[in-house]
């Protein structure tokens, strides 16, 4: 019988024949970014590289990847005829070289969920949530009067208090994810009917103010 660990390996290596292994997929992305730019015309990207080290020497010909931002043209037009509100969280990333990935999400009129923007970050720090902000606002989302909503990373929100990082008030407004409030509170507390509780509440408020539905 094989073994979990040798079929597992067997994967790897099939998904290595097939696709090409970390490192030949990273050298290869600069050159995938100008296909996507050239075949969907309107396509935004921005990657960040950073100097290489091979122990603690600096390799003067060569720079690593560091950061990844990109849309794609019918995202931020669509975004034009969204709700004026922005959704954004991250997920952690599982392989040979970690990272974030974070994401950027609105809502139409019927209240489907649509992304709008992706980056591929070093983690949940300050510095990556400026950056990536600062891309959607560049890019995405320059209106007026927005609604941002996220958890309660402690990152995100110093990103947004950043000077000049175009999500303060007045010209957009930060709000707290319910369903992530109710979570920390049922961790917290284990209280089904309290989480319950919490999350009637957050339905209520599109009834009592109409302008944010």
């Amino acid at each position: 019988m094989t073994s979990y660990r040798k079929a597992w390996r067997g994967k790897q290596k099939a998904i290595i024949r097939i696709f090409g292994d970390w490192e030949e997929s990273y050298n290869q992305l600069s050159r995938w970014l100008l296909a996507l730019q050239h075949f969907f015309p309107g396509t935004i990207v921005e990657m960040q590289t950073k100097p290489a080290y091979i122990g603690d020497q600096l390799a003067q010909d060569r720079r690593i990847f560091h950061r990844l931002f990109w849309t794609f043209r019918p995202l931020i037009e669509g975004f034009k005829y969204c709700k004026p509100l922005v959704q954004v969280d991250g997920t952690f990333l599982y392989g040979k070289y970690k990272g974030t990935l974070l994401i950027a999400c609105a809502q139409d009129g019927n209240n489907n969920v649509v992304p709008i923007a992706f980056a591929i970050v070093e983690g949940e720090t300050q510095a990556a949530w400026s950056w990536f902000l600062t891309n959607l606002r560049r890019h995405v989302t320059p209106q007026q009067g927005l609604a941002l909503i996220s958890d309660r990373h402690e990152s995100i929100k110093a990103a947004i208090r950043r000077e000049g990082s175009g999500w303060e008030s007045p010209r957009a407004h930060h709000l707290y994810c319910i369903r992530h409030i109710a979570a920390n509170f049922m961790r917290r507390f284990n209280h089904k009917e309290g989480r319950r509780l919490i999350v009637n509440m957050g339905m209520l408020i599109p009834i009592l103010n109409p302008l944010i539905t």
